[in-house]
């Protein structure tokens, strides 16, 4: 009987032991599973815009890829701040990932303001040739030292001048606007050339300055026009397509690298291939929106881009020796 006690004892011992060897292997193996981890996407624009929908086609390929591993929450409307508020929040980790023009963006690279000079690219192709390539992927790369990731060029599209005052045909008809621009050196030093009262604003700022008088005028893409309805406090469209303005996907550098490496190369291909359709979505939409502009009542004009071209001229000299000459060559000899 003391034998059997012995051995039903042991046994149990055992069984113990057993469980806790196979729950803390369990354990340890759960531990080593990369979590689910949610990234915070923002941007400055409307749900109508491009960027929205572009990201929308990025957070589908994220979560993809990574099979529910990594999920992607889209906050629009600047509602984590405007675009520079919204950078600095990747250096601070409040936001991980952030979709903005180029404008804010030479506060942190100042060689990303190369891309902002007046007339700079000839066409989008010119322009995609450049950004996707060496000279492109350099600029992305100035960023991993302040605490961002590059990911990808996506597109806001070529910029154009919208105002209340009166048509624009030639650089003339700018002198004394008082318009609104990005808070960006290389855009208010153009619009300086041509006597325009430049006045840095944020987005979230603008319709309301516009309505109220505040300002005369703005100068975007035809899809930033449309998609906030400034056809309601603004009279004239002057296609002047003076600057073409990418837009960066950036992601916080501590946020990436806190995923794993397949997360990560997901990540960064989903960048890519949402930049793609991002890019097909402002093609497309141009042409419609333009004629809905004028079904609206805005009177649109067509000045000629080389005549504003020789009268923004200037802006190389003042800002040729801090971006280099050779590299502002390199991109104007880009084919």
């Amino acid at each position: 009987m003391g034998k059997l006690k012995t051995l039903i004892m042991l046994l149990a011992v055992v069984i113990l032991a057993v469980v806790v060897l196979t729950v803390g292997c369990a354990g340890k193996e759960k531990e080593g599973e990369p979590g689910q981890v949610t990234l915070r996407a923002g941007h400055a624009v409307n749900e109508g815009h491009a960027y929205h929908r572009g990201l929308e086609r990025f957070k589908s390929l994220v979560e993809e890829k990574t099979g529910g591993t990594v999920q992607v929450e889209i906050y629009p409307n600047a509602s984590l701040g405007d675009e520079r508020d919204m950078v600095e929040g990747l250096q601070l980790g409040t936001v991980d990932l952030v979709l903005s023009s180029t404008g804010p963006l030479g506060n942190f690279v100042p060689e990303m303001n190369v891309v902002d000079l007046p007339f700079l690219f000839r066409d989008k192709q010119h322009a995609y040739t450049v950004l996707d390539g060496d000279i492109g992927q350099n600029l992305l790369a100035k960023f991993e030292s302040k605490g961002i990731i590059g990911l990808a060029f996506w597109e806001n599209g070529f910029r154009h001048v919208t105002n209340s005052k009166r048509p624009v045909n030639k650089p003339e008809d700018m002198d004394g606007l008082k318009l609104r621009t990005m808070k960006n050196r290389v855009h208010v030093a153009a619009f300086r050339e041509l006597g325009v009262d430049a006045t840095p604003m944020a987005w979230s700022e603008v319709f309301t300055s516009l309505q109220q008088g505040t300002i005369d005028g703005q100068e975007n893409p035809v899809a930033i026009i449309y998609s906030h309805h400034l056809y309601e406090v603004q009279d004239y469209l002057a296609l002047t397509g003076h600057v073409y303005s990418p837009a960066v996907l950036m992601a916080a550098k501590d946020k990436m690298d806190s995923l794993t490496a397949d997360q990560r190369e997901a990540v960064r291909e989903a960048a890519l291939k949402a930049a793609d359709y991002e890019r097909s979505l402002i093609t497309e939409s141009e042409n419609n929106q333009l004629a809905k502009l004028q079904e609206e009542g805005m009177q649109i004009t067509r000045p000629d881009r080389a005549e504003f071209k020789k009268a923004t001229s200037g802006v190389y000299d003042q800002f040729e020796e801090e971006f280099g000459p050779e590299l502002i060559e390199k991109i104007i000899e880009t084919k």
